[in-house]
């Protein structure tokens, strides 16, 4: 893919995540759908919060994780997204420096608070958030230029900003720009709710812009109308020249040029928290096939420390993830 400044580019939601234990009781009490994502404004983010006892505060949002586990591996990564000039701003911004991950977005001084999640994580370790976006939804195509896209091997899209239209058109402008520059596009599905909201535009998208896509078991399911995983796969590998499909304990699926390959799941002692699993194993993933390995080596590179981040709370990595994929890079 030629040289480059970054190995890829994240664009996506600058939310700091509020953890909390939970048990099922509590999500029928609030009338939340568990292992979803439902969208809150400021006041409701106030009131479950004081319903719960946070043990962790976390910066989070799905391609920003994705990001510091590529940095995490070795690869070199940059990030736009928007944080409001307040506290939780100031820790999602100094906790991605410190991750060595390029944060490319001034902070906004006017409107809404910093994006929060209240995630919610019940014994089953099933995760179940709930976001107020904040500024975060203010990321507009004026925050993607044509430069960073040019320096960047992959630019890599979360579907959850495919909610607000600002950043649907900053996610065109960033492929059309990086097709441009012949480079490459990746996109994750993010949440089958999130599919079935824009199926359409969505398929679209992927069938013209998209490169590597990155889903799990009900995404591409959703996406697709498939009941049968395998059929979703058949229909991805129409698509996409790359998609690289989990399926939890099942491990997942790489499929690259149209060939199909299987990658295992690795071996969890305890799942704590499955926050997180997904991106990183894109994580896992673009750090290989950025480093020019196989398709399939960049999948095990994946499992491996997807395997890794549900042994502990949150997505963002407690040790280093290149000796949990040591056996996997050259």
């Amino acid at each position: 893919m030629g040289d480059a400044k970054y190995d890829v580019l994240g664009i996506g939601n600058a939310i700091v995540d509020v953890l909390a234990r939970v048990d099922d009781a509590f999500l029928d009490q609030e009338g939340l759908s568990k292992g979803g994502m439902a969208l809150i404004d400021s006041d409701r983010a106030a009131e479950l919060y004081a319903a719960v006892e946070p043990e962790r505060e976390l910066s989070g949002g799905s391609a920003a994780n994705t990001m510091v586990g590529v940095s995490h591996l070795g690869g070199k990564t940059a990030f736009i997204g928007k944080v409001s000039n307040d506290l939780l701003g100031d820790t999602f911004r100094q906790e991605l420096l410190l991750s060595g991950v390029a944060f490319l977005t001034p902070e906004a001084i006017s409107g809404p608070a910093t994006a929060q999640c209240v995630v919610l994580v019940t014994p089953d370790a099933q995760r179940t958030m709930n976001t107020f976006l904040g500024a975060s939804i203010h990321v507009g195509p004026d925050d993607v230029e044509q430069q960073t896209v040019a320096d960047s091997q992959i630019t890599y899209l979360e579907g959850y900003l495919w909610d607000l239209e600002p950043a649907k058109e900053a996610f065109l402008k960033a492929a059309k720009l990086a097709h441009q520059e012949n480079r490459s596009v990746a996109l994750s599905l993010s949440d089958s709710f999130c599919v079935d909201r824009h199926r359409a535009s969505f398929c679209q998208f992927v069938r013209e812009h998209v490169d590597i896509l990155f889903a799990n078991e009900d995404e591409i399911k959703a996406l697709y109308q498939r009941d049968a995983f395998e059929e979703a796969v058949s229909a991805a590998r129409e698509d996409c020249t790359v998609a690289a499909l989990t399926r939890g304990a099942q491990g997942a699926v790489v499929i690259a040029e149209g060939v199909q390959h299987e990658i295992g799941a690795d071996a969890v002692h305890q799942v704590v928290d499955t926050t997180g699993a997904g991106d990183l194993f894109a994580a896992g993933f673009l750090y290989g096939y950025t480093h020019g390995l196989s398709p399939e080596t960049s999948g095990c590179i994946g499992a491996a420390v997807a395997a890794d981040i549900i042994s502990q709370y949150g997505a963002r990595p407690e040790r280093s993830l290149r000796e949990v994929a040591a056996r996997h890079l050259p």
